[in-house]
């Protein structure tokens, strides 16, 4: 099963980190978010990645060759002009990079993707965003409602914490608590082939126009994830996820923390209802 990762975008608020670089290679304890999304797909057993690129897509692309070309230990002949490798430390991935345009929508570089997707049930997401989502139970959520889409309906922290108050005095102080009845779109998302018959050209925005229509048609199921999710918009978030990964609380390193159990990407595909 292939996953699609939208890594196309400018990254225009978060300037100071996206001007010499696009958003997902901004790093997070010395890695891309890219590389932090892409493990926790891999602990899922799902190590078949494609990468719709777009601004500076060749940063993205030469981040791969690199690791690609000087993991691990080697020794250098300059008389026999040999390049021995040693104990090549390297992820079991496979990794399509695929230019989708500088200027395309989201559903228009899904779309561009159609001859690497149209066989099966794909999952997407976005390159600027992590999570601890248990991918098994979504995909077993996905098949189980036998729809065209899935979304992950995540609740976002409030940006401040909140107060409550007797006249002057401070009864209680909430730090950050999770916005109510805020669901929003939180990415991780599973779609059938059909959704290209819902995307329209390179201007289609997979949210506003192909999700609208798929959920005024029926087809959209919601997935609630209660856990952690963060995506990186602002400054003050990519230090907050900083902060998170130097401390060794980070809740989205999840290579590190679940079971063996993995996603079967050889099971059936679910029909459209």
């Amino acid at each position: 099963m292939k996953v699609v990762i939208l890594a196309g975008g400018k990254g225009t608020r978060l300037q100071e980190e996206t001007s010499p670089r696009p958003k997902p290679m901004v790093e997070i304890g010395g890695r891309p978010i890219l590389w932090h999304i892409m493990k926790h797909y891999a602990r899922h057993g799902l190590k078949d990645f494609v990468i719709a690129l777009g601004h500076r897509g060749e940063a993205i692309k030469r981040y791969f060759l690199d690791s690609h070309s000087l993991s691990g230990n080697m020794t250098i002949d300059y008389a026999s002009r040999t390049v021995e490798r040693q104990q090549r430390d390297q992820e079991d991935w496979r990794i399509h990079l695929h230019d989708t345009g500088e200027e395309t929508n989201t559903g228009g570089r899904i779309g561009r993707l159609q001859s690497l997707l149209w066989d099966g049930t794909f999952m997407v997401t976005y390159g600027d965003g992590v999570a601890n989502v248990d991918l098994s139970e979504l995909l077993e959520f996905h098949r189980s409602h036998k729809l065209l889409a899935t979304v992950t309906a995540v609740r976002p922290p409030a940006r401040f914490g909140s107060l409550v108050f007797d006249g002057h005095r401070v009864t209680e102080f909430r730090e950050k608590p999770q916005v109510g009845e805020g669901w929003i779109n939180g990415g991780f998302l599973v779609f059938e082939p059909e959704l290209f018959d819902y995307l329209l050209g390179d201007g289609c925005s997979l949210e506003s126009h192909a999700m609208e229509r798929l959920a005024a048609d029926g087809q959209l199921a919601a997935f609630r994830h209660e856990g952690f999710w963060q995506c990186m918009d602002t400054p003050r978030e990519k230090n907050y996820l900083e902060k998170l990964w130097q401390q060794g609380t980070a809740p989205w390193k999840t290579w590190e923390t679940i079971g063996s159990g993995s996603i079967d990407p050889f099971s059936s595909r679910v029909a459209a209802a």
